[in-house]
C-alpha cells in the first residue's frame, strides 16, 4: 500500500471522496502499521477500533452517494492523549485519570471530526504534558523511531513519533514550552505552533474537559509530514470559541510572499544565552544558505531588540503562572515559601518557577507589561524581516532520563554538561511573544538524529511562517522517513 504510506492526509481524503481509495482500506493499513511497528515505539497507547471501522464504512458509503464530509473525509488519524476524545479514554499521563472517558471532544478535536476525520487512537504524553520526554505511570515510555534508545520528546512526543513512523497521516498537538516544535525536531516531522488565541484549547487535559477558560501561552496545532497538510489543518482549526463566534471570525492575513526571491530572512543560529550543538547550528545555517541560493535576502546578524536572558526570566515566570493554577494547595504553599524566602537577585530556574506558581495578580500584571514590551520589539523587528530562522532546541533527541528531579538531569552539548531545562531556551525565546512558528526538518546530525528549525513570523502571520516553511521544503529538504 505504498499509495497510503506518508501520503498527505488531505490527498488521502481527496482519493477517498473520488473512490480511488476506501476509508476502510486506509484504516486497516494504519491499524496494521500500529500492530507491527508500535510495540517497539509505544507511541499509540489507546485504540478505538470498532467505532473507527464503523465510521470508515459510513465514510465509504457517503462517498459512493456523492456526499462530501469535508477536507478530511474518511481519513483515519490519531490524537495526542492530552486532548479529550468522546468515548475514548483520555489520560493525559495522569494516573488518576487512567479510566477517564470524556463525554465530549476537545473543540479542536471536534473541528477535525467535523471536517470528516476518523479518530482511531491516542498517542502518548508525559505526566500532565509537563516534560520534554513522553513517559508516564499509565502507559510507560515512548521511544524515538530514529533510535529506540532516545526520547521522542514531549509533550506531543507520541504524536510526532507516530507521524514519523507512518502510524498516522496527521496529528493534533499542543505547545506551551516547545511541545509541538521540540518533538517535531526530535522526530524529523513538520509541526505548526499557531499564534496564541486563534485555536481553542478547550478540552485539554490538564486542566480538563469542563474547564472553559483559556490558559495563557498555550496553543493547539497540527503535526504532519508536509507543509500543505499543516496549512489545511490550520484552516480547519482556526475559529473563535462558540460564544464569541456570534460577533466575529478569525481571518488570518495572506502570506507576505510566495516568491522566494522576495523573502526577507533573518537567521539566529546560535547565541551565548543558550549555545546549541554544532551540528544544529550548521543545519540552521545550511537551511538559510539554501534559501539564499534560491534568491531570498538573508541577514545572519539581525536580532530583535530584546534581551534573550531577560525574556527567559519573564517566560519562566509567566509559564509557571499559567501552569500553576491547577496545582494542589500543598505544592502552591511550598512554592510560595520558596519564593518568599529567596534572594530577590536569585534568577535560578527553580526560584523563577516558584515565583511564577506563587505570583500574585500584582506580580502577574507587572510581568505581563514586560512581555508586551517584548512583543512590541518583535513586531518592530518583523517590519524589516518576514521570518526568522532559529533552532528548535540546543540538542537532538537525547537518551531517556527519567530522574524524577528534572533539575538534577543534565544534557551534554558540545562536550559540556548543561541543565536539562535549558532545552526550553529556544522554545521560550519565540513562544513568549505569542508568535506563530512552523517547525521544519532541515538535516541530520552526526549522531544520526534529525534536526529541525523554527520558522518564526510576526503575530497572526501564520501563513507567512508556513509559506517560508514551504520554500524550505522545496529548496532545501522535505520529510524523510526514519531509516528503520
Amino acid at each position: 500500500m505504498t499509495d497510503i504510506l506518508y501520503r498527505p492526509a488531505f490527498e488521502l481524503a481527496a482519493d477517498i471522496k473520488a473512490g480511488k481509495l476506501s476509508s476502510s482500506a486506509v484504516l486497516e493499513f494504519f491499524l496494521d502499521r500500529v500492530a507491527s511497528i508500535n510495540p517497539a515505539l509505544n507511541a499509540v497507547v489507546a485504540l478505538d477500533v470498532d467505532r473507527a471501522k464503523a465510521r470508515a464504512a459510513e465514510a465509504d458509503a457517503a462517498a459512493a452517494r456523492g456526499e462530501d464530509w469535508g477536507p478530511l473525509h474518511g481519513v483515519p488519524l490519531t490524537i495526542k492523549d492530552a486532548l479529550c476524545t468522546e468515548g475514548l479514554v483520555t489520560v493525559g499521563g495522569i494516573p488518576e485519570c487512567r479510566d477517564n472517558i470524556p463525554a465530549s471532544n476537545a473543540l479542536a478535536v471536534q473541528r477535525y471530526l467535523d471536517a470528516g476525520a476518523i479518530i482511531f487512537g491516542k498517542t502518548n504524553v508525559p505526566f500532565m504534558s509537563s516534560d520534554l520526554q513522553s513517559f508516564n505511570e499509565v502507559y510507560g515510555t515512548t521511544n524515538n523511531p530514529w533510535n529506540l534508545e532516545r526520547t521522542c520528546g514531549g509533550s506531543s512526543g507520541g504524536a510526532a513519533a507516530a507521524v514519523a513512523a507512518g502510524l498516522t497521516p496527521l496529528e493534533l498537538g499542543s505547545d506551551i514550552g516547545g511541545s509541538i516544535r521540540t518533538p517535531s525536531h526530535f522526530n524529523g516531522v513538520f509541526g505548526h505552533k499557531p499564534s496564541f488565541g486563534i485555536v481553542s484549547q478547550r478540552g485539554h487535559l490538564p486542566p480538563g474537559e469542563n474547564v472553559i477558560s483559556e490558559s495563557d501561552l498555550s496553543v493547539v496545532g497540527p503535526i504532519g509530514t508536509n507543509v500543505d497538510d499543516l496549512e489545511q489543518a490550520l484552516d480547519i482549526l482556526v475559529a473563535p470559541n462558540p460564544e464569541d463566534a456570534r460577533a466575529y471570525r478569525i481571518e488570518l492575513p495572506p502570506a507576505r510572499t510566495a516568491d522566494v526571491t522576495q523573502l526577507r530572512v533573518a537567521v539566529w543560529s546560535d547565541d551565548r544565552f543558550c549555545p546549541v550543538d554544532k551540528d544544529i547550528r550548521a543545519a540552521v545555517d545550511a537551511a538559510a544558505d539554501s534559501l539564499e541560493a534560491a534568491g531570498a535576502k538573508v541577514d545572519r546578524n539581525a536580532r530583535p531588540g530584546i534581551d534573550p536572558e531577560a525574556n527567559q526570566v519573564n517566560y519562566a515566570i509567566m509559564l509557571m503562572a499559567a501552569m500553576g493554577g491547577g496545582m494542589p494547595d500543598a505544592v502552591y504553599d511550598m512554592m510560595k515559601q520558596l519564593a518568599d524566602n529567596s534572594d530577590p537577585a536569585d534568577l535560578s530556574l527553580p526560584v523563577l518557577q516558584a515565583r511564577g506558581i506563587a505570583a500574585s495578580h500584582r506580580d502577574w500584571t507587572r510581568q505581563m507589561e514586560k512581555r508586551e514590551h517584548i512583543r512590541r520589539a518583535w513586531s518592530d523587528f518583523f517590519q524589516d524581516y518576514d521570518v526568522l530562522l532559529c533552532p528548535c532546541a540546543f540538542t537532538t533527541a537525547f537518551p531517556h532520563d527519567h530522574n524524577p528531579d528534572m533539575h538534577a538531569r543534565t544534557l551534554t552539548v558540545n562536550g559540556e554538561a548543561r541543565p536539562y531545562l535549558d532545552v526550553l531556551g529556544w522554545a521560550g525565546l519565540t513562544l513568549n511573544a505569542l508568535l506563530p512558528i512552523t517547525a521544519v526538518p532541515v538535516g541530520t546530525a552526526s549522531d544520526g538524529m534529525p534536526i529541525g528549525v523554527q520558522v518564526v513570523a510576526d503575530y497572526l502571520e501564520d501563513r507567512t511562517a508556513l509559506a517560508a516553511a514551504r520554500m524550505l521544503e522545496a529548496h532545501h529538504r522535505g520529510f524523510e522517513a526514519p531509516p528503520q
